[in-house]
């Protein structure tokens, strides 16, 4: 039984057993560890003191500065005492926040920093401690972008002003002088990365960026070293830019795939592979080709190429042209050191002789200037509107009168004309009515010649200086001797006019088209004579005085039309003249120089000017015209009203004729 009971109890003691020992053993080894290892980190530890100095708990800022970058840009450059700072960087509204918290701020530096001058998106910098490290606020005015990367000791940002592209004007030297700068500088427009890169090895780098652009990166077996980076929001091809430079790398690019590796490396590389290719080119054969002109000249074609890179040869005639230095056609990459070109006018053709390669090349190049050009059908309105309006107001105004024989008017020196005119109608009215007594009273009974208006009576004249018969209105009054003599005119003249040109021309897609109808005016001028003293000669020299349409179309990619034109219409006006001499015309120019860039199809008005004259005018009596109402009996008044318009309205149409691609 006890037996029994111990073999029972056996088993259940074992399992404990076995866990006990284990965790002594686990015990005993991780105390033989402990103590193996203290002795060792004891031993150690004086050395490493011995071998180094302690490093400060913080690192300081030494310099903050502040530079222009290009574009407008603006870079702050931080500086600190040693490596290992850990700077962040984030956009609040429009400031940027730069927090590092390792490094403390020094007295002389917590100032704010005006940088308005640098005239940048940034106004204000302001350095301050912040929790035990340092914070910079950037103020900024405008819209931004903003990056940051990290080398070294130095933590740059750059805030440049976002803004839209810049409208291209006209051609000259200062717009191509900008042109090649924004050409010449380096676009980045990779995806935005994040880096923080402390003594890592560039290949690590690399296969990093190449996982961010989907590219592949082959780096050279001398690409070798660490770098030390920290990047925020940079585009990930200028991150590589970056790290290539500060490597002393160059990188070359072949679809997909990034050669990355020494700059005289590549440099090496390049130049053999030319030397092999000029080698190999110049123990092939030369094979001849002809290429039929079909839409150009190949005089011009040929002429355009040598001009382009100072292609050797000579062309046109029928004989053609050839020759020319190797070296200058090496040079200019459409025909080898040994090709030549020859043009022959009469058949249109250009002949070729060159190595198999080239000569591809050169049909290919022919083939993209050698195709029909599209035409451009402009319509042309000139609409030249005019509205007139004229209203005057006049008066004639006189008084005659007789007494005891005595005559007086207004008019002093015609009296007695006057006394001679009323005693001859007297005498001439009682002569008739005595015959007609004499006869019996037969017959129509004689009237007296009634009184009539006299000018030469009327002591006010201010009548309407119309050119029509104005309307008038004439009263006479008659009584014991006197006669008053009142004449009112009024005019009011309104006309509307409109001319309307539609002149229109076809041209090809960049070339110059005019078309002009209209008659020239002959006039004369006077040579000779004077302190020469010779005989004065009259020549007869000739004005244009036409309707003109001058137009250079330019069709876009973008299906619109760039016109570069000239729309003139003129009219002789009047006549000058000259005594002995004939007539001199007077010209009037309505002209209209502009470009402008039009949809196919669109009507857009290109110039337009609006005049408008409006006069009030009043000829007056002094004093009596300004008595009330009796006084529009001594004055004239007159208004005029001119308007005049002219509007250029230009409608292009593309006539297709080239195979689109």
């Amino acid at each position: 039984m006890t037996f029994s009971n111990a073999m029972r109890q056996r088993p259940d003691r074992r399992p404990k057993l076995i866990h006990l020992c284990a965790l002594g053993v686990a015990l005993m080894v991780a105390n033989g560890t402990l103590l193996a290892a203290t002795p060792a980190a004891a031993a150690a530890a004086p050395t490493a003191a011995a071998g180094a100095p302690a490093a400060p708990a913080t690192l300081s800022v030494s310099k903050i500065d502040f530079k222009r970058g290009e574009d407008g840009a603006g870079r702050l450059i931080l500086q600190f005492d040693g490596k290992g700072a850990n700077p962040d960087l984030r956009n609040q509204g429009n400031s940027v926040l730069i927090d590092v918290g390792n490094a403390r701020l020094p007295e002389n530096l917590q100032k704010s920093i005006n940088v308005t001058d640098f005239a940048t998106p940034v106004q204000r910098i302001d350095p301050k401690p912040y929790g035990g490290g340092t914070q910079l606020v950037l103020n900024t005015n405008t819209a931004f972008d903003s990056l940051a990367y990290q080398s070294g000791n130095e933590y740059v940002v750059e805030i440049s002003p976002r803004k839209a592209a810049p409208a291209t004007g006209a051609i000259n030297a200062a717009t191509v002088t900008q042109a090649a700068a924004a050409v010449s500088q380096r676009g980045y427009s990779g995806k935005p990365v994040t880096f923080n890169f402390q003594d890592v090895p560039v290949r690590t780098v690399l296969q990093l960026i190449a996982e961010e652009s989907n590219l592949n990166v082959v780096a050279s077996d001398s690409v070798e070293g660490n770098v030390t980076l920290r990047l925020v929001n940079v585009p990930w091809d200028q991150a590589l830019d970056i790290v290539l430079r500060a490597k002393g790398l160059d990188k070359r690019r072949d679809g997909g795939v990034v050669w990355v590796a020494p700059q005289p490396e590549l440099a090496k590389f390049e130049q053999d592979k030319e030397d092999a290719r000029i080698a190999i080119e110049n123990r092939e054969d030369l094979v001849t080709d002809y290429i039929q002109i079909n839409y150009h000249s190949a005089t011009a074609i040929f002429k355009a190429l040598t001009e382009a890179k100072g292609i050797g040869g000579g062309g046109g005639g029928g004989s053609g042209g050839g020759g020319g230095n190797g070296n200058s056609q090496e040079d200019s990459g459409f025909l080898s050191s040994r090709g030549r070109i020859v043009a022959d006018e009469r058949t249109n053709t250009l002949m070729i002789s060159d190595i198999p390669k080239k000569l591809t090349q050169m049909r290919e190049l022919i083939n993209v200037i050698d195709r029909p050009v599209d035409q451009v059908l402009i319509e042309s309105r000139i609409v030249i509107a005019t509205d007139t309006f004229a209203r005057e107001l006049g008066a004639k105004f006189g008084i005659t009168g007789s007494r005891d024989d005595v005559f007086f008017g207004g008019n002093v020196t015609s009296n007695h004309a006057n006394i001679t005119d009323r005693a001859k109608v007297n005498n001439d009215y009682q002569k008739a009515l005595n015959e007609w007594a004499a006869g019996g009273g037969t017959g129509a009974v004689p009237v007296r010649a009634p009184n009539t208006i006299n000018t030469g009576g009327l002591n006010w004249n201010l009548p309407v200086a119309a050119t029509s018969n104005p309307g008038s209105l004439a009263l006479s009054i008659l009584n014991a001797g006197y006669l008053l003599d009142v004449e009112l005119s009024a005019m009011q003249q309104e006309s509307r006019g409109e001319v309307i040109s539609n002149p229109r021309v076809v041209t090809t897609n960049q070339r110059e088209a005019v078309i002009k109808q209209g008659k020239e005016i002959g006039y004369v001028t006077i040579s000779g004579g004077g302190a020469a003293g010779g005989a004065a000669q009259a020549n007869v020299q000739f004005k244009e005085v036409v309707l003109e349409l001058k137009v250079t179309p330019t069709i876009t990619n973008d299906n619109r039309v760039f016109l570069n034109m000239s729309v003139k219409k003129d009219e002789v006006e009047s006549y000058i003249v000259l005594e002995g001499y004939g007539q001199v015309p007077t010209i009037n120019r309505r002209e209209v120089n502009t470009a402008v860039l039009v949809d196919d199809g669109q009507t857009v008005v290109i110039g337009g000017v609006y005049e408008f004259t409006d006069r009030n005018s009043v000829n007056k009596v002094p004093f009596l015209g300004d008595v009330p109402f009796l006084g529009n009996l001594f004055k004239k008044r007159s208004r005029n009203k001119d308007k005049a318009e002219l509007l250029v309205f230009v409608t292009p149409k593309v006539l297709r004729v080239a195979k689109t691609n």
